[in-house]
């Protein structure tokens, strides 16, 4: 998302980025927290909130890294030639500054100096609900509203339906992620869920607005694969966000509550919608940054297939089987089976995430093929040029 972010806010403002070194001490910075973060978990030092797993020690780095890249993304904002701002660029610098500040509050009041009783599950929750709904959707959309009218070749149709959905996104996005069931003052809770219920406004403008630029345009032959991406995942996005209204509603949420109901509508946000279209945003960018296309289109394909196929494998059985599991969690008699009504449905969702890690593993052979070919194309004229002077008399070069 970072590396995507940057490579819009450049092109839009048809500038280089700014401070490239300082980019990439970050870029290693972050990988190095994310690093640290996962060795931690492993080695039983999570934190025990969700979607902030990982150890103090990780989280510094993290903040670092990100903070560094949102600068130098400021800079090369400000350098830019376009003196207009395009809808992409209003979602990025919004993305690149709620995350220093929802992470560095969640991890100081949770995890550096925590407070006491109900308020860390309220903060949790609200952390959680930035991070997925608003985050991951500022940045994700910034890559809807950038990528799909290239690759159908039209302008976006409204930007100020761009505009309405940015400032209702953040508005209602924020203030979600509380259930209906919380042990808070009842004010809490239903605030919450009016805020989830209006988040189907940002939704609806969101999906009127790429249907109408999409609407009487066709992709080129080799654009097609990569449009499917963005064209699946703003699926996964509408479908997600009803889950979420769903779920958020009382009477509903007394059976989704505490189920996997609430997984299978955080992968299809998490994975459906924003991996995949970070997914499609790379199949877009490697050929214009290395100058090569992609060594196996076909492989392009078969991963768009397998990681589709793998969400809706995944995501599918976990909301039946967390609805299943919500009125025999609520059903006294049937407590017990609660868990063993879960088994079928696990192992449905087991396939879909091999389905998925075959996909990413396609897409990483492809991705060091393409790598090994832009190093040969680049390094070995330069090399055979270097060490012509070195080879005996009588050897072709």
């Amino acid at each position: 998302g970072l590396g995507v972010g940057l490579w819009i806010i450049a092109r839009l403002g048809e500038n280089k980025v700014s401070q490239p070194m300082i980019i990439a001490l970050a870029g290693k910075l972050w990988n190095f927290g994310v690093f640290l973060g996962v060795v931690g978990i492993l080695a039983g030092s999570s934190t025990g909130f969700d979607f902030l797993e990982m150890p103090r020690y990780s989280a510094v780095w993290l903040f670092i890294g990100v903070l560094m890249i949102g600068i130098a993304s400021i800079f090369t904002l400000h350098n830019r030639r376009q003196a207009s701002l395009q809808p992409s660029q209003w979602f990025l610098i919004a993305a690149l500054f709620w995350f220093p500040w929802i992470f560095s509050t969640a991890c100081l009041l949770l995890v550096s100096h925590p407070v006491r009783g109900v308020t860390q599950s309220v903060i949790a929750w609200w952390f959680a609900a930035n991070l997925n709904l608003v985050w991951l959707t500022l940045v994700g959309l910034s890559a809807m509203f950038y990528f799909v009218p290239k690759l159908v070749n039209k302008p976006l149709h409204s930007r100020y339906l761009a505009l309405f959905t940015f400032w209702t996104l953040i508005i209602f996005g924020s203030w979600t992620g509380i259930p209906a069931s919380a042990p808070l003052p009842a004010w809490m809770p239903a605030l919450s869920a009016v805020a989830t219920v209006l988040t189907l406004i940002p939704q609806i403008a969101v999906g009127l607005n790429v249907f109408h630029t999409k609407q009487g345009a066709s992709c080129e032959t080799t654009s097609k694969n990569v449009a499917s991406f963005f064209f699946f995942g703003l699926g996964m996005f509408q479908l997600s966000g009803l889950m979420r209204v769903v779920g958020a509603l009382p009477g509903a949420s007394a059976i989704t509550n505490f189920t996997w109901f609430t997984v299978a509508q955080s992968q299809l946000n998490s994975y459906g919608f924003f991996a995949l279209t970070m997914l499609g945003a790379i199949y877009y960018i490697m050929p214009r940054v290395t100058g090569i296309e992609w060594p196996c289109a076909k492989s392009v394909r078969a991963h768009f297939w397998l990681a589709a196929i793998g969400i809706i494998l995944v995501t599918l059985p976990l909301a039946v089987g967390g609805v299943i599991q919500g009125f025999k969690l609520n059903s006294p008699a049937a407590f017990a089976d609660s868990t063993k009504v879960m088994l079928p449905f696990l192992r449905i969702s087991t396939t879909g995430e091999l389905l998925i890690a075959v996909g990413h593993l396609l897409f990483a052979l492809n991705f060091t093929r393409m790598l090994l070919l832009f190093a040969k194309n680049k390094f070995a004229p330069a090399f055979a040029a270097a060490t012509v002077q070195l080879k005996p008399a009588g050897v072709k070069s």
